[in-house]
């Protein structure tokens, strides 16, 4: 990590003369990718964090430690990963993953981060048109061959309608999954990188009165936004019997105006549409603001509020959730979110560009509790440069 800043040769050398148990104790005070970088700077601290009752502690924390990933659009050979943990709330990490992308050849171009869970991350060239899981602490890269729909470009992944799932036992196998319109009806593709292959899954239709998909631990890949109606598949996490659910959206609240799903320019959307794991976030914003600078004129909008909306329990429509309290005033030019629901706890982020300056703000929603928690996150030194990718992710563990 780039942020071990005071890891030098002498500090090291002063830190292995202290007891093992002291320096555990150290090292479980910080969020492994800072105890992976650790792991490379001498001999004694690898061998300190490879004891399995180290590795047992450092796991049991890190299982319960959220993390938000952005990686900003720059040449490969400075590819950094952006990571913020709710567990350290007053900065953000660097992750080089440069030399880990070396052995697959892009031809220099820059990547686009797609998806991350547990320690696997992936990634897409447009150019290439191939995908590739990065796992950062087996420190192992592994391209994934094409979809039974062929080479895709970065344009074709759409956030809400992917998934990557990781297996608990930390083996660091994964299923990808995305689901598609072929010959207008959703189909279910899922690469295993246990086999190394693909399996495509034509959908059926859902009998609601047999279905409870919340709480079911069911895996939510939207298809189709419409201003009325959504096309989801479900499935198991393990890709059994994938079935379509149609939810209606009586939006009575008294707000129309343009819709726009995962992003929007300011100029133009009264309402931006995030979806998730079933659920889906309605960002509501108002009023362009027009300003003059060195002869450009720049239209913005004001972010004035948001609402979280889930599927009922048949899946038939969206059912209003909750507001965010208080009231969310922020002018921006483009705006994004990502939505992901795990244990209950539903975590979003909105990411705004105003004059070229990014604004994050991480929102949380514990649906048992029915409590909202905002954190404004720090600056994360992204001015002038394009978002390539932002996912949350969780259960980052030592093998």
């Amino acid at each position: 990590m780039d942020d071990h800043r005071n890891s030098t040769p002498q500090n090291a050398i002063g830190l292995c003369l202290l007891p093992q148990e002291l320096i555990q104790n150290i090292f479980l005070s910080l969020v492994l990718p800072e105890i992976v970088r650790l792991k490379l700077v001498n001999k004694a601290f690898s061998r300190i964090i490879s004891d399995h009752t180290f590795v047992r502690q450092c796991n049991t924390l890190s299982t319960s430690t959220t993390w938000l990933f952005v990686y900003k659009k720059r040449w490969l050979r400075d590819a950094v990963l952006h990571a913020f943990t709710d567990r350290s709330s007053d900065r953000w990490f660097r992750i080089p993953i440069a030399e880990l992308l070396k052995p697959v050849q892009f031809h220099g171009e820059d990547l686009y981060f797609l998806a991350a869970s547990n320690n696997v991350f992936l990634f897409a060239s447009n150019t290439v048109r191939e995908v590739v899981a990065v796992n950062l602490v087996s420190v192992t890269v592994k391209k994934i061959p094409p979809s039974p729909l062929g080479p895709r470009g970065t344009s074709s992944w759409r956030r809400s309608g992917m998934k990557l799932v990781t297996e608990p036992s930390g083996s660091g196998h994964f299923r990808f999954m995305f689901a598609e319109f072929v010959r207008n009806h959703p189909v279910l593709f899922v690469y295993d990188s246990g086999t190394d292959t693909w399996k495509s899954s034509e959908v059926v239709e859902s009998s609601t009165s047999e279905l409870s998909p919340r709480g079911g631990g069911h895996v939510f890949l939207n298809v189709v936004h419409g201003p009325r109606e959504s096309v989801l598949v479900a499935s198991t996490p393990e890709c059994d019997a994938p079935v379509v659910l149609r939810p209606r959206f009586d939006y009575a609240r008294g707000v129309g105006g343009n819709l726009t799903v995962g992003f929007s320019w300011g100029s133009v959307i009264d309402r931006l549409h995030v979806y998730g794991d079933g659920y889906m976030m309605i960002v509501k914003s108002e009023g362009a603001r027009v300003t003059e600078e060195g002869g450009l004129t720049r239209s913005t909008r004001v972010l004035k509020g948001v609402e979280l909306w889930g599927l009922s329990m048949d899946g038939r429509n969206w059912e209003f959730v909750s507001t965010v309290p208080g009231v969310i005033e922020k002018p921006y030019a483009a705006m994004m979110g990502c939505l992901e629901e795990k244990n209950g706890i539903l975590m979003a982020a909105l990411v705004s560009n105003c004059e070229g300056v990014w604004d994050m703000t991480w929102l949380s929603f514990d649906t048992k509790w029915k409590l909202w928690t905002l954190m404004p996150l720090p600056d994360c030194k992204m001015k002038g440069w394009n978002m390539a990718g932002i996912s949350f992710s969780s259960g980052l563990t030592l093998p």
